[in-house]
């Protein structure tokens, strides 16, 4: 994130990511946190963190970043102490999803391709501690955004707004941290899921010759390939979307570093570089409300669920207020 976006386009776009992301995100915490989905319990806890992580991701960089930045200018989140901690929870949240989005493609992976490892690996207690390590490194990592900032002014001796102090510029300790910290995310995570995702695709390719020619020499059905098409499937739509939504991202950032650029921070909002580096925020963003969609397509017990809790409300009313016959 460079600071808040403004123009018109902008200030419809990011409120109505807010409406879609927000019911979203907590629909899909609703539902699979009820463990009704055929979904084993540790893609469950991976799956519901990253909904978790989404939601925040949401609130703290759409909401009180992007919206706040355009409608409320002189909010409280326009303070200085508040918009350091705000650009710290930001980057705390977006790490935290795009890391477990991480941890569930290996999860995945070990499950897929390692099985000797998965009996050890693909479990609630591995899950469990796996994403508690991720949200602690992903809010520890990011704890020194909060020292990059100065008051822009004072005004009746408040510090207002996030100016980024000069030394973040020159000191090479920070130099070197602002590098790890674009390496990190989501250069790194970017290449392990199309590492792992390719390597996968490679195992099923050759485990499904393997299985052709052994079914052809057995005569017999495959019982478990269907539940573990649905594990593949799930896997595969999460990935791509993911890479999808990011290669603008992953795109800029190469650009910047190769061609010796700086990062847009006049406001022409009509500048080209200006355009080009807020689609990367717009389609990173996006990330964060795209999964639900993904469970309803490509999951039948998700559908199902989602559909019942849609129609509660109305199920509900029609229950109460229907007739009572006369006997």
């Amino acid at each position: 994130m460079h600071g808040p976006a403004n123009g018109q386009f902008y200030a419809i776009y990011y409120p109505f990511l807010a409406i879609i992301g927000v019911p979203a995100n907590l629909m899909a915490i609703n539902i699979l946190s009820r463990e009704r989905c055929g979904l084993s319990r540790c893609i469950t806890y991976y799956l519901v963190a990253i909904a978790v992580a989404d939601f925040f991701v949401i609130v703290m960089a759409v909401i009180l970043n992007r919206i706040a930045g355009i409608y409320f200018r002189n909010s409280i989140w326009s303070v200085t102490p508040s918009c350091a901690l705000s650009t710290v929870l930001v980057y705390a949240t977006r790490d935290g999803s795009v890391w477990l989005t991480v941890a569930f493609t290996a999860d995945r992976f070990v499950a897929i391709c390692c099985q000797r490892l998965k009996t050890t690996y693909c479990t609630e207690k591995t899950a469990s501690l796996v994403i508690g390590i991720v949200c602690a490194l992903s809010c520890m990592k990011n704890i020194p955004f909060y020292f990059i900032y100065q008051p822009l002014y004072f005004l009746d001796g408040v510090p207002w707004f996030c100016d980024i102090k000069i030394s973040y510029y020159n000191w090479p300790i920070w130099q070197t941290y602002d590098w790890l910290d674009r390496i990190l995310t989501p250069f790194v995570p970017f290449l392990l899921i199309l590492l792992l995702n390719a390597l996968t695709v490679r195992y099923i390719l050759l485990a499904s010759r393997a299985r052709k020619r052994l079914r052809a020499a057995e005569n017999r059905q495959d019982p478990g390939m269907a539940n573990r098409k649905k594990s593949i499937v799930l896997l595969f739509t999460i990935s791509l979307s993911f890479l999808l939504l990011w290669v603008t991202y992953v795109a800029h950032f190469l650009y910047v570093q190769i061609a010796g650029e700086a990062y847009f921070t006049g406001l022409d909002f009509n500048d080209p570089q200006y355009i080009f580096q807020e689609m990367t925020n717009m389609l990173q963003l996006l990330s964060s409300c795209t999964n639900i969609f993904i469970y309803a397509v490509t999951q039948s017990k998700f559908r199902h669920e989602l559909k019942n809790t849609l129609m509660y409300p109305f199920t509900t009313l029609a229950v109460r207020f229907k007739p009572v016959k006369e006997q």
